[in-house]
């Protein structure tokens, strides 16, 4: 018993070094804001988090989007509420799925890149190299990857939900014969700027900025060997996913519980 006990105090006390240590890496690194020079190192990040992330998005958002129109449209025709199809699926894209699997998403793809790759850096001592000659890593290798994931992620959410209200148009429309006038201005009546986009990005800025911490972290602190690196580009998938879906829950309960 004492020997369990021992060692779930040690497992503790680890885990709480870490996010000790991922706190301090993260605040230091956001204090690194881009500078006109690093400018060029943002951009690029930005490509490779986001635009290469754009294609697995769209097909996920066009997949989901049709699903959903199929979903709906079966349920509500029952009830002749067809019309209120669009309204369904723009408020569960915007302000669940949108955020949601965009971050799951993010994590599988931009996220286990950006562990892999500075956990690669750090097995090759190229880290080490750049304090030897007196370039700080936070700046040079943490600071473009965090800020270009703050920023990608709300607009990948957004896209994602673009193109799922687009998809669930074309096959509730076009294939199912909803009347496009009633789907399109139901939506519009129904869908409010701050209640359905603006608390769903909200979600999105902070899954974006959890994901990219978790990714860049891991990455920083894995051991320098390929088990090490393989299994910090594992636990960044799945401590992302567990930390998206678990913040999920709290934020939807405070910015739409009724208390």
């Amino acid at each position: 018993m004492i020997r369990l006990l021992r060692i779930l105090g040690q497992q503790a006390l680890y885990r709480f070094a870490q996010i000790g240590s991922a706190t301090i890496m993260w605040s230091s690194a956001l204090s690194n804001m881009p500078r006109r020079s690093d400018f060029p190192l943002f951009v690029s990040q930005m490509y490779v988090i986001g635009v290469k992330s754009l294609v697995l998005i769209v097909l996920s958002a066009f997949s989901i989007g049709a699903v959903l129109a199929l979903q709906f449209y079966t349920q509500l025709a029952r009830f002749g509420a067809e019309t209120t199809v669009g309204v369904g699926v723009a408020m569960v894209l915007l302000r669940e799925l949108g955020p949601v699997v965009t971050a799951l998403l993010f994590a599988g793809r931009a996220g286990s890149a950006i562990t892999a790759e500075i956990g690669l850096m750090n097995a090759t001592d190229q880290l080490s190299s750049m304090e030897m000659m007196g370039v700080d890593p936070l700046r040079r290798i943490v600071a473009p990857r965090l800020w270009a994931g703050f920023f990608c992620m709300p607009m990948l959410a957004l896209i994602f939900s673009a193109v799922g209200i687009w998809s669930s148009a074309l096959v509730g429309v076009d294939w199912l014969g909803i009347e496009s006038v009633g789907f399109w201005a139901g939506m519009l009546d129904n869908v409010e700027i701050w209640e359905d986009i603006g608390k769903g990005t909200v979600k999105s800025v902070v899954f974006g900025v959890i994901v990219t911490w978790i990714a860049v972290f891991q990455g920083y602190d894995s051991e320098p060997t390929s088990e090490g690196i393989s299994s910090a580009t594992t636990r960044t998938v799945i401590f992302s996913s567990v930390a998206v879906l678990t913040l999920d829950f709290f934020l939807t309960l405070v910015m739409y519980g009724d208390f």
